[in-house]
């Protein structure tokens, strides 16, 4: 990394990118629909709770590792489906699935990725996840878990907020174009998008929960629904065999004017009664923010915008140091509230706080 000013958290990383990356493409990463509120508030949110320090216990042997999908990751935090990473590098998804290889984590990789992914699995030895959408073609739908499953991803993840394609006035303005992964390059952009529905937000207008059902009924893979956000879709996920339930509102970049997600994660975990493991996306950027969703009941959180940031500082070396700025204070909240294990935190680690 050339730049003198090494980074030390997450808003440095940003503040680095901002500063490379092409005033469009920054913005399509870092914006989202109509006023932003609910991208805002994702990682302010976070300040609504409190940690409570404990303090004479054995802290000498900390353990960020868990089991998501009954397989281990060395630390809680996942990279989430996000499209386009050669906007940000060059080696785009090849670096990042480089950098959670050598994290141990898993890399779920976008059905709008820049890199064909049945190539991407070449390049490490990782855990990854495929992230497609209720194609209106259900050959489609088949033959994309056929590949997935022929070249080695653990599980699908399967999107069900883009049904609908949001406003996002900062693309507006820019006369910035829909993005097309290149797993659509083939059959050219009006297939793409007769594949994915009549709308360019990403799934089919007409897809109802027979669908998702439909997936799980012939996927072969573990399959984790992505983008809900109430206890009534987590309970109807649960019902139609989810393995895993992202709560998710894309990063506000979908629906304007929603909770953040870490608001709404109780009422998940409460719905979900166990039968599906719980994960949470959405405005990651503390370590301390970590350990609260676990605390509130996630197995896991996923990080979206943060990932780009560390593309675009230095590549696959960027993505690491992202990941590992956050193992490092996932460390520090972890030991100063007496908790060596990722399985020790639990609701009592954290309390409601009163508004500063």
């Amino acid at each position: 990394m050339s730049n003198s000013v090494e980074p030390i958290n997450l808003f440095d990383f940003e503040a680095i990118a901002k500063e490379r990356l092409p005033k469009q493409e920054y913005d399509y990463i870092a914006g989202g629909a109509t006023d932003e509120i609910s991208v805002d508030r994702n990682p302010r949110a976070y300040a609504s709770w409190a940690l409570r320090p404990r303090v004479l216990r054995n802290v000498s042997g900390l353990d960020l590792s868990t089991e998501v999908l009954g397989a281990k990751v060395n630390l809680p935090v996942l990279i989430a489906p996000c499209g386009g990473h050669k906007k940000a590098h060059p080696e785009g998804e090849f670096a990042t699935y480089r950098a959670a290889a050598a994290c141990g984590t898993v890399f779920a990789v976008s059905a709008n990725a820049s890199a064909d992914f049945t190539e991407l699995t070449q390049a490490a030895k990782g855990r990854l996840w495929l992230q497609l959408y209720p194609f209106r073609d259900r050959e489609v739908t088949k033959d994309w878990l056929a590949r997935a499953k022929q070249t080695g991803y653990e599980a699908v993840c399967v999107t069900l907020d883009s049904q609908w394609p949001a406003k996002r006035e900062r693309n507006i303005r820019n006369n910035y174009g829909n993005l097309r992964g290149v797993n659509f390059a083939e059959s050219g952009a009006d297939q793409a998008r007769s594949r994915r529905g009549a709308h360019p937000g990403g799934g089919d207008p007409a897809a109802t929960w027979k669908d998702l059902e439909w997936i799980k009924s012939i996927a072969g893979l573990p399959v984790v629904a992505k983008g809900v956000m109430t206890g009534e879709d987590v309970e109807l996920c649960a019902e139609v065999g989810a393995d895993g339930v992202i709560v998710s509102n894309h990063g506000g970049r979908h629906l304007d004017n929603t909770l953040a997600t870490v608001e709404v994660l109780s009422e998940a975990v409460a719905a979900a009664k166990g039968r599906t493991e719980i994960y949470l996306d959405g405005g990651i950027r503390r370590g301390a923010d970590v350990v609260k969703a676990i605390a509130l009941g996630a197995k896991a959180v996923f990080i979206g915008r943060p990932l780009f940031w560390g593309l675009a500082v230095d590549g696959e070396q960027g993505v690491i140091r992202v990941l590992n700025i956050l193992r490092e204070e996932i460390e520090i909240t972890m030991a100063k509230c007496g908790r060596p294990t990722i399985a020790g935190i639990d609701s009592t680690t954290i309390v409601k706080a009163p508004p500063l």
